[in-house]
Formats: C-alpha cells, structure tokens, sequence
C-alpha cells in the first residue's frame, strides 16, 4: 500500500478530515503526511501489533500526535459520539465481522461526524466479479483475511449511514487487477 499509486489517493481521501480524528487499520501509519495540516492528533486502531514501530517514526516526522490502540474494530473502547472523522483506508476489506464494525464506527461518530473511506471491493464488470468470488478464499487465506468481493457501499449504508460522496473507479498500479475497484467516498450517520 506504499506504492506511488496508492499514496497519490491518500491526499484526496484525507482532505475531508476534521476534528477529533480515529483511524481504523492504521498500519504503518502511510496516512499521516496527507492528513490536512488542521490535524494535529489521530486515535489510531490496528489489529497487528508488529505496526506500531513505523507508525511511531512517522508520527514523529509529521508531528502528528498518535494515540496507538491494538485492537480490531468490532468493538471500540469509545464513547458514543467521541468522533468528528472515522477514517477508513484499504481496512474494511479484511475485517471478519465487516456489520459490527460499521456500526461500532457510527456508534463513535458525533451525529454531525463524517465517515471518510477509501476501499477496495466488487468491481463492477460481471467478468472480474466471478474472478473476485472465486479468488477470494486464497485471498483472505494470504492477504490477512482480505476479501476482493465487499460490496462497500452497500455494506456501509446497511449499517446506518447516507454516502453523501462517492467516487467509484480503477485504480491503474493496484497491487493486482482483481484489486483495482476503488470505493472512495464520505458518509453520515443517519439520525433516527
């Protein structure tokens, strides 16, 4: 995901964040230079403890305050409505319990609060979409539990949000074709 391709969508994504700010699959920490420079501070989530380490080298190259937490995100040690961004980037694809975590992710969000989100998932042609299913189970097996075949969209909206912006397209250098459907977009929480 530190390919030139990828890091040229981090800028576009980001520059919607806001406010108090948590991240989910934080990884290395490839988001922090693109965040706007209005962010001083990210609540940082990431299953993987080995991360860490580069994350903190790059929180201290951007000057960007990171509050390290190891865990998934189907249930975030946060308050209702603590959030003003959920950021979301090339993650939801490989968490288990996809439903849990959006809903957790909108538990968090301030009923103004904005959920920005860069994916990949189901491509749109037939032909790459039968590839996508049958490729998947190797996938999750030698990606992290990476699943090609996510409806994000339609994932995210089930769990209670309006997808006020969304961009939909190939991204030419994806790690590979079956990988290069791109979900971009902001959604809001819906209030009851």
């Amino acid at each position: 995901m530190s390919k030139e391709s990828y890091a040229n969508q981090r800028p576009i994504v980001l520059s919607n964040a806001s406010g108090k700010v948590l991240e989910i699959g934080f990884g290395t920490g490839l988001n922090l230079p693109h965040y706007p420079t209005t962010i001083k501070e990210v609540v940082a989530l990431d299953i993987n403890p080995g991360m860490s380490k580069k994350a903190q080298q790059r929180s201290v190259e951007t000057g960007i305050q990171v509050e390290h937490h190891c865990l998934s995100g189907e249930q975030l040690p946060f308050d209702n409505e603590s959030f003003d961004t959920v950021v979301s980037t090339w993650t939801l694809c490989s968490i288990d319990d996809l439903r849990s975590a959006l809903l957790e992710i909108r538990r968090v969000l301030k009923p103004s609060g904005k959920f920005i989100f860069l994916e990949h998932g189901l491509a749109d042609k037939p032909v790459t979409q039968k590839l996508q299913h049958c490729v998947t189970p190797i996938q999750k097996i030698i990606a992290c539990g990476c699943r090609l075949n996510v409806e994000i969209d339609k994932a995210i909206t089930s769990a209670g949000f309006q997808i006020n912006k969304l961009d939909k397209f190939i991204l030419n250098g994806a790690t590979s074709p079956l990988a290069g459907s791109m979900y971009r977009g902001v959604a809001f929480p819906v209030t009851e």
